[in-house]
């Protein structure tokens, strides 16, 4: 039995905790506002993949609390809450080890940078659950993911261990770049968020994003923001999946070209749009998403007008000036081998 505080109670934090509670593990959870932690006070109700109930988590606590005794420490929260875990680590003085599932686009190289001394710390390319908290203190767990990629900074070999012990389906990749550029919702949510973006304002997302809202031209410029993923990723020495046959590995796509795959997934087909343009689709995906992998494309020397042209209409159309470029990346000058330095 490992004791595992899972950081974040939102839809992923929640189905971990089911997750690895059914599994026999001792879950502490923590959530950096109070009151969404209260709802699961009374353990968190669950519904789909994972069967239906409610699952009893060991403590659910403050953050010092929540870390005292674990074994691992599990971040499931969305990118733009970054920030504030990682003030809420800095000021506990954390030294767990640390498993960003998901770790996003640059998450653990954000992570480390921000920190003055950051534990041994893992990412997984994507999270391991497809969820939705459906009602307070329930989760609808409509996936879990087959098959994700996890990789450590160096010195957080220890973290990947617990990663690859907690989550059996965490494939090791070479380095935290593999796993970042293996991350799925960098292709697939910004060509559909900001192309659809008047539909979305008008209707509140009424329409099925990965269904409805796969048309061909979103799907066309989603093939060609693939292509600059595999070509960043080619930059560092990586050879990747395309799209649809990553997320058939994760288990989120069914078979034929993109669209065709994307729209059959069963584990996202009820999935709505976002109801506004403060989504995570935006906020997350665009200025946490395709802000640093342009910085990471730019230091592998490699064009990508399709990412770049996505990202300066999504930062428009939120007025976000908050992105994670260079600088937080702690990647600012620094060329592929200077990259590649810090991951290996």
């Amino acid at each position: 039995m490992t004791v595992v505080a899972v950081l974040g109670a939102g839809a992923g934090g929640a189905a971990a905790a089911v997750d690895l509670t059914q599994r026999g593990h001792d879950v502490h959870l923590w959530h950096p506002r109070a009151e969404r932690l209260e709802q699961f006070a009374g353990g968190v109700g669950h519904r789909g993949s994972l069967g239906d109930g409610v699952a009893q988590v060991a403590l659910v606590a403050d953050l010092a609390s929540a870390l005292d005794g674990a074994d691992a420490a599990v971040a499931c929260l969305p990118a733009v809450v970054r920030p504030r875990l990682v003030a809420a680590l800095a000021g506990a003085r954390a030294a767990t080890p640390l498993i960003l599932n998901p770790g996003g686009v640059g998450g653990a190289l954000h992570v480390a940078n921000a920190l003055d001394t950051a534990p041994p710390l893992a990412t997984l390319s994507t999270l391991t659950y497809v969820a939705r908290l459906t009602e307070p203190g329930v989760v609808n767990i409509t996936g879990v993911a087959r098959r994700v990629h996890g990789a450590a900074l160096p010195g957080g070999e220890v973290a990947l261990e617990l990663a690859c012990a907690l989550f059996p389906q965490v494939a090791p990749a070479r380095d935290v770049l593999a796993a970042d550029l293996a991350n799925v919702n960098l292709v697939l949510h910004p060509p559909g968020a900001v192309l659809g973006a008047a539909w979305i304002e008008a209707t509140g997302g009424d329409f099925r994003f990965y269904v409805e809202g796969m048309t061909p031209g979103v799907v066309r410029v989603l093939e060609a923001l693939d292509a600059e993923r595999l070509a960043v990723a080619r930059g560092f020495g990586h050879e990747l999946a395309p799209l649809a046959d990553e997320m058939r590995a994760i288990g989120t796509a069914g078979a034929g070209d993109t669209g065709t795959a994307i729209q059959s997934g069963g584990a996202n087909a009820t999935i709505r749009a976002p109801d506004s343009l403060a989504h995570r689709y935006y906020r997350e995906d665009v200025a946490y998403g395709l802000a640093p992998f342009c910085a990471l494309a730019h230091a592998a020397g490699v064009e990508v007008p399709i990412a770049e042209s996505l990202l300066r209409v999504g930062l428009a159309l939120t007025a976000d000036d908050d992105a994670v470029g260079a600088a937080e990346l702690g990647i600012a000058g620094l060329d592929t081998a200077g990259v590649l330095s810090l991951v290996r």
